[in-house]
């Protein structure tokens, strides 16, 4: 099914098509997911079977999601994208309303308040966020660049700061720096001005200079997180603590060398790193498959996100272009930061790799963003005529 354009002043045709969704980004993903699930089985099978479980529990629990996120994916992937405008602000103070549900009920882990149970289910609603915030950026910056507006405050940015307050406070600042770099992205790919940027950068820097005035820690980030930065420029002298999982991933890396020591054979996690299946996950692959293997994923995400800024260009309105831009930054930043923390390049985050790490909310979310940005890869401009020649775009 197409329709055309005519452009009277400049003689030039364009061609608008509807085609099957991105074949590309199908393989990739898929790809990523198996990979996924082999590598969770083998972090996570010593550890259940040491405590006398399943040892496909977090495989099994990893598959569970992976059916919930395939049921979304192929649902996103039918319905027109342009719908997802009237349902922004909504889905938005959903999330808003799991947040504060976190505050109050949530299940702390590891010093966090991120999880929120019902019944058998764990969810994250920060991971929730990521889409909330690029629909609502994408609805609002698709009619223009102006960041001073007072519709635009009430119905994009009081919900973004509502949702960026909520999830500092948890804490998790990993995924604060990650929708505040998605916001950013998405308003200067859409036209905003540079002056308007670094202001709004100072307004961020003068807020965590007052948070650290009156907070009385350094960099208005918690004590924690301020010993994470702190030991990640001195890791030799906190290596039996606070540097200890980073230095045991570097060990992992280092031990599998190029080709890796086999599928199943990794020995960091089987006592040494405790976050073999979520966080640190990547150096299990590097252990075991080597740099061979580090590089695949790397690969397989360099492409997701060629394929992701293709679908962007290609896309024929302003809202389909923020939209798959947003969700292509937020997915690939998500999992190149993730690499950074595991091979010490940046202080660690509690942040996992997309489609990767375990963690069912995490899996869901991705895999619903790319069943928006396959129904974006639907409509696309095809080709566009001038008098004397035709050029692809």
């Amino acid at each position: 099914m197409s329709y055309q354009k005519y452009n009277n002043n400049n003689n030039i045709q364009q061609e608008i098509i509807t085609s099957s969704p991105d074949s590309g980004i199908q393989v990739v993903v898929m790809f990523l997911i198996v990979i996924g699930i082999m590598a969770i089985f083998s972090a996570s099978a010593p550890k259940c079977i040491a405590s006398n479980s399943n040892p496909l529990h977090f495989v099994i629990q990893q598959i569970l999601g992976f059916i919930l996120g395939l049921a979304g994916m192929f649902y996103f992937m039918k319905k027109d994208y342009k719908e997802l405008k009237k349902y922004a602000l909504p889905f938005s103070l959903v999330v808003i309303g799991m947040l504060l549900c976190v505050q109050f009920t949530g299940d702390v882990i590891n010093g966090a308040k991120r999880w929120l149970s019902i019944g058998p289910l764990s969810i994250q609603p920060s991971e929730f966020a990521k889409p909330a915030v690029v629909l609502l950026l994408a609805s609002v910056f698709s009619r223009d660049s102006k960041l001073i507006d007072q519709n635009k405050f009430m119905y994009a940015y009081l919900p973004i700061l509502v949702m960026i307050f909520l999830i500092y406070k948890q804490p998790n600042l990993s995924m604060v720096m990650l929708l505040l770099a998605t916001s950013g992205v998405i308003y200067g790919c859409a036209g905003g001005s540079f002056k308007n940027m670094s202001i709004a950068g100072l307004a961020g820097v003068v807020g965590i200079v007052l948070m650290k005035i009156k907070a009385g820690i350094a960099a208005g980030v918690h004590g924690y997180q301020m010993n994470r930065i702190t030991a990640w420029l001195h890791p030799e002298e906190h290596a039996t603590d606070i540097s200890y999982n980073v230095i045991q991933s570097l060990v992992g890396f280092a031990s599998g060398g190029i080709w890796g020591v086999g599928f199943g054979a990794s020995k960091q996690k089987l006592a040494w790193l405790p976050e073999s299946h979520t966080d640190f996950i990547f150096s299990i692959i590097g252990e075991e498959l080597g740099f061979i293997g580090c590089l695949l994923v790397i690969c397989l995400f360099a492409t997701l996100m060629r394929r992701g800024m293709a679908v962007c260009t290609r896309c024929p309105d302003m809202y389909g272009k923020l939209l798959a831009l947003g969700i292509t930054f937020s997915i690939c930043c998500q999992a190149f930061l993730n690499m950074a923390v595991t091979s010490s390049l940046v202080p660690a985050t509690g942040v996992p790799m997309p489609f990767i790490s375990y963690g069912g909310s995490s899996l869901v979310v991705s895999m619903w963003m790319i069943g928006i940005l396959l129904n974006i890869s639907k409509t696309k401009v095809k080709r566009i005529r001038t008098k004397n020649n035709v050029r692809y775009i």
